[in-house]
């Protein structure tokens, strides 16, 4: 419940509109480097709670989140419910462009990138993020723990396939057998490849440059 200025009790959802009820939850996951998904997980829920799929019933009616759900969100990254207000109230995503949102698993699959690395097709999920330009940049959903400590699973990084990749930078590859890891680029000449791990638990690769579809930097990453 939320104690309106007059004294009367009302639940958020009759004093806002359901778009921006879950608009705000969009921007308090973006805000935290997260996914819907994500903040899901975060937040000890199911990982389709937050997701688009379950913002509509079947019937076409309006589906809105549960108050344990979001107090959860809430605990989960700190947030005061002075906060979320702010959020629901100034709109926040209005200064954010939404970029694709991929998981990893989906990125070791083929027909999903063309041959610079960028997202082909349509129907991806889509996250916001402040100041970039979506056609230059994508993001990509952590799961599992081999990339832990630097990625761990839930998190988003932000990639750039377009941005010069230069030694001791942490990338995405995709090699031609449709394998894809995040490692830091450690050596890169005409004949190799070498990439370093970024679990120590994990070996350090090497690839003959034909090997390689793709490698794109991250340029930013949820901690």
């Amino acid at each position: 419940m939320w104690v309106s200025p007059r004294g009367g009790k009302e639940t958020i959802g009759n004093m806002l509109g359901h778009g921006q009820i879950w608009a705000a939850i969009d921007a308090l996951a973006a805000k935290n480097g997260l996914s819907a998904s994500g903040l899901a997980r975060k937040s000890g829920l199911d990982p389709t709670t937050f997701n688009r799929s379950k913002r509509i019933a079947p019937d076409g009616r309006p589906r809105w989140p549960s108050t344990e759900s979001i107090a959860k969100a809430l605990d989960a990254t700190t947030t005061s419910l002075d906060g979320f207000m702010s959020l629901l109230v100034e709109g926040s995503p209005r200064l954010r462009q939404n970029v694709p949102l991929i998981g990893l698993a989906q990125a070791g699959q083929g027909g999903f990138f063309d041959d610079a690395g960028f997202p082909t097709g349509q129907g991806w999920d889509e996250i916001a993020f402040p100041d970039v330009d979506r056609e230059h940049v994508y993001a990509l959903e952590i799961s599992g723990d081999s990339m832990a400590p630097a990625y761990r699973e839930g998190d988003v990084v932000l990639v750039a396939p377009g941005a010069a990749v230069r030694r001791g930078d942490r990338v995405i590859v995709k090699t031609t057998d449709g394998e894809v890891m995040a490692k830091e680029l450690a050596r890169r000449t005409a004949k190799q490849v070498e990439l370093r791990s970024l679990n120590r638990e994990h070996p350090d690769r090497s690839f003959a440059p034909g090997e390689i579809a793709w490698i794109a930097r991250i340029v930013w990453a949820s901690q």
